[in-house]
């Protein structure tokens, strides 16, 4: 049996190459600052689609995009050692990338159906631990107030380094993030369904057309 069918989480080190990696998060920076740049000076506004929002509801204050095209290719290129990995065949679903700053908190949370076999890809910047709750216990009383019940399991910690890449199964496993003390951390999460699934028809690319575009509404 493998790792993964196992825990339901799985460790890849080097599931991208640390040049890859390091071109996916230079991207990130510069996407950022020229977002940000546009947005202060009005060139553009919040809800243009194609621009990283800074109102992340999820984790206030970090640079946050869905359906980066960037990040969507490697949605796809990643595919082979996800199947390699897991031993399930799946189908993307979206991407989601943040780039986070000093102070952000990620709260202890499980994820919704497009998420059933997710990853995350640590593109660069200062370490972040992710912790990972192998229980599938339910603990969360409010997930954006942070409030869980006073005798939640601690998790596994899992260190990330640019390249590795966390496989866990959203749906099922709490996982969090406790407050970043580093500048910057770069991460990607890449997301999929079980291609025999009960969502499999319904939640291709998250009920989009076709990846690299956002959904409406």
């Amino acid at each position: 049996m493998s790792t993964f069918k196992k825990n339901k989480y799985q460790v890849i080190r080097g599931a991208i190459s640390k040049e890859l990696a390091n071109i996916a998060y230079t991207y990130l920076q510069i996407s950022a600052e020229a977002d940000n740049w546009m947005l202060t000076n009005q060139v553009t506004h919040d809800k243009n689609p194609l621009v990283g929002n800074f109102k992340d509801k999820q984790v206030p204050g970090s640079y946050a995009k869905y359906a980066d095209r960037l990040m969507e290719t490697l949605l796809i290129q990643t595919i082979p050692i996800m199947k390699t990995k897991t031993g399930l065949d799946l189908i993307p679903t979206y991407s989601y990338t943040r780039l986070y700053r000093t102070g952000n908190v990620l709260n202890r949370h499980k994820d919704r159906p497009s998420c059933e076999i997710s990853t995350t890809l640590c593109l660069g910047g200062d370490t972040w631990s992710i912790f990972i709750d192998p229980t599938g216990s339910n603990n969360v009383i409010d997930e954006y107030k942070g409030v869980m019940k006073p005798d939640a399991p601690k998790g596994n910690k899992v260190n990330l380094k640019p390249g590795d890449m966390l496989i866990y199964s959203g749906c099922e496993l709490e996982h969090w993030r406790e407050p970043f003390q580093g500048n910057l951390c770069g991460q990607v999460f890449l997301h999929y369904n079980h291609a025999n699934g009960p969502y499999a028809k319904t939640n291709l690319y998250d009920k989009r057309p076709m990846l690299g575009i956002v959904k409406n509404g």
